[in-house]
């Protein structure tokens, strides 16, 4: 028996050493390197009240930026703030309401925002879900919050981007787009990304959404070629966050147990992030997909024909064209 628990013991050991080492190792991620400071500068970031859209957050404001918090749920939004101004000493840190699965409500957060913020230098479309059932509009929530609400969102601020510039956008996606496409007989038919909503499904909406991030930001990009403003999508890494928390039962029991091992905390996640807002000299390779806080710049999945179809889709499901 003794013999046993010994045996136990050595593996538990072999298997906190594993993870520690793959956390040292292959699950480690690069930093934000860029030491530039805000002072004087605006940022929105959606989502911002937890994981990843929240340390973007936390972090612009210990540069000196003006960071609106675009969030759905006041209360917690609320709590963020505080946190944020507790560890940076920054004041100028505010909610802003906004609901992404409403596009009433992105247009009155636009509508607001322009009317009290004089300049706009950053973008952050951090926001993001896997959860079943539709938008307010009648959209997949997971299309209409992933990508939809950030697509109107991102077009009705635009002149106040380049009003400002040089001004940034950046776009969360991730490697789940490998596993998407776009089926725009789908989506004209059934305002959706793809049928059913068990949790193998909405895992498969969810990679479908991220592709349309990638798609969004390479039609953005040719559309601002003139302008000072630039665009970027990015990876963030296998985060732990609570983007799954409208999961299923089988979800939880059976997912997240063999991904937790292998997730990385909110501060890793959110560094390619801030690599596209602030690193310096990366204004050439606007509409590109980064990873690791670097360019990936043969990716399959920029198809301009795609894009273009998406966008002007998009506009018509916005009531823009």
């Amino acid at each position: 028996m003794s013999l046993m628990l010994l045996e136990l013991l050595l593996f538990g050991a072999a298997l906190v050493g594993l993870y520690f080492l793959l956390h040292l190792t292959v699950l480690k991620m690069p930093r934000c390197k860029s030491d530039v400071t805000l002072n004087g500068k605006t940022a929105i970031v959606t989502g911002a009240n937890t994981g990843i859209g929240k340390t973007t957050a936390m972090d612009l404001a210990r540069r000196g930026a003006r960071v609106i918090m675009a969030c759905r749920d006041r209360g917690r939004a609320e709590a963020a703030i505080k946190d944020i101004v507790q560890e940076t000493g920054n004041n100028q840190v505010v909610f802003m309401q906004l609901d992404l699965s409403s596009l009433k409500s992105v247009r009155s957060f636009a509508e607001n925002f322009l009317r009290l913020e004089s300049r706009l230098d950053l973008l952050i479309n951090n926001a993001g879900l896997l959860s079943k059932g539709k938008t307010e509009d009648g959209f997949g929530m997971i299309f209409g919050v992933n990508h939809l609400g950030h697509f109107l969102l991102t077009v009705l601020l635009l002149d106040r981007l380049k009003a400002s510039g040089p001004s940034r956008i950046v776009t969360v996606s991730s490697d789940g787009h490998k596993g998407g496409k776009v089926d725009f007989n789908c989506l004209t038919t059934h305002r959706d990304l793809s049928l059913g909503d068990n949790d193998f499904q909405l895992l498969k909406n969810y990679c479908h959404s991220k592709l349309c991030n990638i798609l969004f930001t390479t039609e953005l990009a040719k559309r601002l070629q003139d302008s000072d403003v630039t665009c970027y999508s990015l990876h963030p890494g296998i985060i732990k966050t609570e983007i799954a928390r409208n999961t299923g039962f089988l979800w939880k029991l059976v997912v997240t147990p063999i991904f937790a091992p292998f997730l990385v905390d909110a501060e890793s996640g959110a560094q390619t992030t801030l690599h596209c807002a602030l690193e310096p000299g990366i204004e050439h390779l606007s509409g590109h997909y980064f990873s690791s806080c670097a360019p990936l710049t043969n990716l399959k999945a920029r198809d301009d024909a795609t894009a273009k179809k998406l966008w002007e889709l998009s506009e018509s499901f916005c009531g823009l064209s």
